[in-house]
């Protein structure tokens, strides 16, 4: 009888504390997310894409991307409105997405030479973005609570966080592992694992700068040993905490953008 209690206590325990540090882990999680893109109340960029293909051919993307929270909640809604100025082919397209935090994504594309707005089907957000190694779901982040996460290595400077879908229907990966920066919270790398454990995709925060006294990413990459090849993008004029107005982020803006916020 007192070996079955010590056994029933010592499984408590072990259960109490496997709890508290699956907690503290979607606590570093959650804050990751936090820092990589609710930063201010909202923000504004000028970006520069590079797009790489496996031989080495290069073709450019210049936007501007606007973000709001909504409710200013760290992981809560939020609205993204992406406009595109160069090159000419790409010219005045637009990209809009409502985030929510419970359920899917809402995501708009509007292509002016079809002058046609498309819905971008929550089974499409793991497709490429404008033709770049960078997926939809990259521009707006993957929320927190989608995945089970493990803290499998602690180092004086990152926390590794291997993370699995909980719902494998909608990803094209099995697992993917953070490279979080402890002193700025930052996801500064992720590798994405195919059903075999093998790497194919790989995020990389190439530049890191504090703007208004928030660590910001100015240069990112992301390659893919699938199709070859690597996209950057290259951030200026960042800004935070501007006063955008919720309105811009609707349906009817994707036609007829918003000058004054995108200068």
């Amino acid at each position: 009888m007192f070996v079955k209690k010590l056994i029933t206590t010592a499984a408590v325990t072990a259960l109490s504390i496997s709890t508290a540090f699956a907690q503290d882990v979607q606590e570093i999680v959650n804050k990751a997310s936090a820092a990589a893109y609710y930063q201010g109340e909202d923000g504004r960029a000028k970006v520069h894409m590079s797009i790489k293909d496996a031989q080495g051919r290069e073709r450019t993307r210049d936007f501007v991307i606007l973000r709001k929270d909504i409710g200013n909640v760290d992981n809560g809604e939020q609205r993204f409105y992406v406009f595109f100025e160069r090159p000419a082919d790409v010219n005045k397209t637009s990209f809009l997405v409502w985030k929510h935090p419970a359920a899917d994504d809402d995501r708009w594309l509007y292509l002016p030479a079809l002058d046609l707005v498309k819905r971008i089907a929550p089974s499409d957000e793991r497709t490429s973005f404008v033709g770049s190694h960078f997926f939809y779901e990259d521009v707006s982040g993957r929320g927190p609570e989608e995945d089970s996460h493990v803290l499998v290595e602690e180092t004086d400077d990152y926390y590794v966080v291997s993370s699995t879908p909980k719902d494998t229907s909608g990803v094209e990966f099995a697992s993917y592992k953070n490279w979080i920066h402890k002193a700025t919270l930052i996801p500064v790398k992720t590798e994405y694992y195919d059903e075999n454990g093998e790497t194919y995709r790989t995020y990389t925060a190439l530049g890191v700068e504090t703007i208004d006294g928030k660590p910001t990413v100015v240069k990112s990459s992301m390659a893919d040993t699938r199709i070859g090849g690597v996209t950057e993008m290259q951030y200026s004029e960042v800004a935070y905490d501007t006063g955008l107005p919720e309105d811009i982020f609707s349906e009817r803006y994707l036609r007829n953008p918003p000058r004054r916020e995108l200068r």
